[in-house]
């Protein structure tokens, strides 16, 4: 079958997958996409599907707060569409795609009841991490529906490691990582300022989530035992830690700027006022700012609780790791990275951009249909 017909399920379209699945259509007969809501209204982008062939669904939205075993809250938003299976129907398509292991998935796997030469894919984007006490009732239904696709896609190792405890072989877990498009970033010059080079910046939601309380309070230790030193660091987000965020003591040499939501054509512009991410996550199925910080030359402080921390960060090379909740990992990554000398961070900056070269959509896009290759 050189040119399927694939349907996708998924949530919603953010501005950030719009080129991968651009580029998974160019290997279909037609691609659609099955969204539950056009944007979860946590998320500050705008709603632009392009030339995408979209088709919204009938869905019921749950918004409960959940705790992770880490001790932070995180506000979820659960889809469940209930039009799924008239839809597949009237498209019939030769492989389905879900983006999750749950009511959709459950929903393809009784589609296929009717059609069985269908084939189905799941597209789990979880770590070992991000599934702790996710509770039995979830584990049970994800046993049973990894027993009924064909094929798993998943985007780092962590991932390959949690879908092979449920037994599946390891032939048919597909891994590939997460792309964006880092053109406007890889335009941006690989050189800093003396200002620049150590500036730290953090992009995302300020929430519990992202593990900011911790690593301000890290850093402002470190400024304290460093009065010589001016630390800044930007915050580009918003959400509902700023508040607490902004009322932090700071030490007279620590310097936090919060940039609110910056639109998405003008982060590059922001990242190349920088030195160095930081990116201090308690739980993230990968981070895209990552890839982001990569093509801009930033070299990369990162928690290993991302995935692409896990695949994309090599200490000394491409950045420093380490684990949020272990203050002495974290203290140490952040020293090294501070006192890291401007020379060194050059030769970084050429050796992350260099890195994330290959990671782009249409590279990803190929190594998602050797999944569909394998099924069909």
């Amino acid at each position: 079958m050189n040119q399927p017909r694939i349907a996708l399920l998924t949530n919603f379209i953010p501005p950030y997958r719009v080129p991968l699945y651009r580029a998974l259509a160019t290997h279909t007969s037609d691609l659609l996409v099955l969204l539950s809501t056009p944007m979860e209204p946590n998320r500050p982008w705008p709603v632009a599907w392009a030339d995408l062939h979209v088709q919204m669904q009938r869905s019921l939205t749950f918004q409960p707060m959940w705790r992770h075993p880490q001790g932070f809250q995180e506000q979820l938003f659960i889809h469940l569409p209930y039009d799924t299976l008239p839809a597949l129907a009237r498209y019939q398509p030769d492989v389905i795609i879900s983006g999750e292991l749950g009511p959709r998935t459950l929903q393809a796997v009784l589609y296929r009841r009717l059609r069985p030469h269908t084939r189905i894919i799941a597209w789990v984007t979880l770590s070992e991490h991000t599934e702790q006490g996710r509770g039995r009732a979830r584990s049970i239904l994800r046993r049973v529906l990894l027993r009924q696709v064909d094929a798993v896609i998943v985007n780092g190792s962590s991932g390959v490691r949690y879908i092979a405890r449920y037994g599946v072989p390891a032939e048919r877990i597909f891994c590939v990582p997460n792309p964006v498009d880092v053109s406007p970033w890889l335009a941006l010059p690989l050189e800093r300022t003396a200002e620049q080079a150590h500036r730290l910046l953090y992009v995302g939601r300020l929430v519990q989530l992202k593990g900011l309380t911790t690593f301000l309070d890290r850093l402002n230790a470190w400024a304290r035992l460093h009065p010589d030193r001016t630390v800044q660091c930007w915050l580009a987000g918003d959400g509902p830690l700023r508040a607490d965020l902004e009322r932090l003591p700071l030490a007279p040499n620590v310097q936090i700027r919060f940039l609110g939501n910056v639109p998405y054509t003008l982060l590059p512009q922001v990242y190349g006022q920088a030195g160095i991410l930081a990116f201090p996550t308690l739980s993230d199925t990968w981070g895209l700012v990552v890839n982001e910080a990569l093509a801009a030359g930033l070299p990369v402080l990162g928690s290993r609780y991302s995935q692409a921390v896990e695949e994309l960060i090599s200490a000394g090379e491409t950045g420093w790791t380490f684990r949020t909740d272990h203050a002495g990992e974290l203290d140490a990554a952040l020293h090294t990275a501070l006192t890291t000398t401007p020379a060194e961070l050059d030769r970084m900056r050429a050796a992350a951009r260099a890195y994330i070269r290959s990671v782009t959509p249409e590279a990803v896009a190929a190594g998602m249909m050797e999944a569909v290759r394998y099924v069909t």
